[in-house]
């Protein structure tokens, strides 16, 4: 199979049309390979050619028949379109057309038409030209981007010009607003879930056709009309109210200013933040305010910040760009943080801009169908916990009761997601309900369980996330909290601390246990629990911030 590529943008390989055109092959012929290997890919990048503009002589018709008189390099690109299977035209929208180089290489075409008078069966104009030689099998994809938020209603002229020389509904089209995004490296995560679909409708078209959800798809704007044109104007560099639209503004206070624009209005909690840049190599400081009816950025350092970044611009961009995370970048003191936290422990809720493959993504870490719910930690603590206070009131009882709840457990949350720990601890309270039942002993029994639930934390912490970080992590991305240094380490800590308490207890309980005191075991590991509990909610916060403050270096 022969593939046509030809590249109509003035930019060449730089072209941000050409990034979703070669997506677009690439899912083509992936497909195409696993029907045959016979695949002959030639790119034509008109920017680098010469070819000349029709001189409008037809000669071509009449003096010598399907030659054109121009000596330049649109006689190769000719016989290259007469052997094609598939072209695809890949180019930007320049006024509402096709570039001018473009343009010139489509008019150059007049060599593979007839000169002969015909009429025009598809409706597209009055009248129509046979063609030379028998092009009927070639397939066309138009793929181009524009610099307009959505590409609905800015290529009708396009349209209409590639119909009237291929023919109405000759050819399948890839049309993508806020094209220039494509360059942004900051904005790849979102441009490359972009070029995913992109490629997808490549493996479709390989196959027949592109798929309706595949075509909605693609007509789903990269970020909302607002957000985009924020992004666009301050992307300039100069204002509306510049005075002198020569002085450009600096390159941090553009890039500030685009941030600004990614800030989420929904996620607004009654809360006027202020987010205060200090660029520590540029020298320049800048504030963000964070409100109901969006942000505004402030040069003037008039407000009163809430947090407070202090980083060199470079890293900054490192981070934007996903060349590091932020949290990577933090634990490594490349920047640190003042003030409230909270903004950085939910940047993506307040920069970020879900998409449905985002959704995607965290039901999958958070459930293994769309009916689970995230795990919680009330399915592990629930039998122990029954297992712990029933014992001591009654043996048989106690331990038939928290056997009874290990059996519910997988009815009562089946809804849930269950980790490992909760299968593990199901196991515990049920094997070690079994042998307080047998035996009417309590006082090996209950030791043995906090010595066991004990020894859970502890081990956990030698695996990829510590017993905590198992349930906690759905509030940090799911699995992508594991490459966050900072989360990994306090719930390390905790883990430690949780695991070194309950063996203790396991020492202390099993030591009273025949002794008068044996009632102090009930009160005391009923408290410090409570205590420890207590202690986590305030370390989970304060620990994060403190880390933040602190500049390694």
């Amino acid at each position: 199979m022969n593939i046509l590529l030809i590249n109509g943008s003035p930019r060449g390989e730089k072209s941000n049309s050409l990034k979703l055109a070669k997506a677009f092959l690439k899912g083509f012929c992936e497909q195409h390979r696993t029907k045959s290997n016979n695949i002959n890919l030639e790119t034509v990048t008109v920017a680098s050619l010469n070819i000349a503009a029709c001189k409008g002589c037809f000669a071509c018709w009449k003096n010598t028949p399907g030659v054109c008189c121009i000596q330049d390099d649109m006689q190769t690109v000719l016989q290259q379109i007469r052997n094609a299977h598939l072209v695809v035209w890949s180019f930007p929208l320049y006024y509402f057309s096709v570039p001018g180089i473009l343009k010139n290489m489509i008019d150059r075409q007049l060599p593979l038409v007839l000169p002969f008078m015909s009429e025009s069966t598809d409706g597209t104009s009055s009248g129509s030209h046979e063609t030379r030689y028998d092009m009927s099998s070639t397939k066309h994809v138009l793929v181009s981007t524009c610099g307009f938020f959505s590409a609905e209603k800015n290529y009708d002229s396009v349209l209409t010009m590639f119909e009237h020389f291929l023919g109405k509904g000759k050819c399948e089209t890839v049309f993508c607003g806020q094209g220039e995004l494509f360059q942004v490296p900051e904005l790849h995560a979102r441009t490359d879930e972009y070029l995913n679909v992109v490629k997808t409708a490549g493996s479709e078209y390989a196959l027949g056709s592109i798929s309706e959800s595949t075509k909605m798809n693609l007509k789903k704007l990269l970020y909302p009309k607002e957000v985009f044109e924020r992004m666009a104007d301050a992307s300039w560099g100069i204002t509306k109210t510049t005075d002198n639209q020569n002085q450009k503004e600096p390159k941090d206070l553009i890039f500030t200013r685009q941030m600004a624009a990614l800030y989420n209005k929904s996620s607004y909690d009654g809360r006027v933040r202020v987010l205060e840049m200090h660029y520590t190599d540029t020298g320049s400081t800048y504030q963000i305010q964070l409100g109901e009816e969006g942000s505004e950025v402030y040069t003037d350092g008039s407000l009163t910040a809430t947090t407070r970044i202090e980083t060199p611009f470079e890293v900054w961009l490192s981070i934007s760009r996903g060349e590091i995370t932020g949290s990577q970048a933090l634990a490594k003191g490349m920047y640190t943080v003042q003030g409230d936290f909270s903004l950085m422990i939910h940047w993506d809720t307040f920069f970020g801009l879900a998409s449905p493959s985002d959704d995607v993504s965290l039901k999958s870490n958070c459930a293994q169908d769309d009916n689970l719910k995230k795990p919680t930690m009330l399915t592990m603590l629930i039998p122990w916990m029954a297992f712990w206070i029933g014992l001591p009131i009654n043996v048989t009882i106690g331990s038939l009761v928290a056997l009874g709840l290990c059996a519910a457990m997988p009815l009562i949350m089946r809804k849930v997601r269950f980790t490992i720990w909760d299968r593990l601890s199901l196991f515990a309270v049920g094997l070690l309900s079994c042998f307080s039942h047998v035996t009417r002993n309590d006082s090996l029994a209950i030791p043995i369980g906090y010595l066991t639930f004990g020894l859970m934390w502890l081990t956990s912490c030698f695996t990829k996330e510590p017993l905590c970080a198992a349930y906690s992590k759905y509030d940090y991305g799911g699995d992508k909290a594991h490459a966050n240094p900072l989360f990994m380490k306090t719930n390390r800590i905790l883990a430690i601390l949780w695991g070194s308490l309950y063996v203790l207890q396991a020492v202390w309980t099993y030591l009273l246990s025949n002794t008068h005191f044996a009632y102090l075991t009930v009160i005391v590991n009923s408290i410090i629990p409570c205590v420890m509990g207590i202690f986590t909610i305030w370390f989970v916060k304060w620990y994060p911030a403190w880390r933040a403050k602190r500049k390694i270096g």
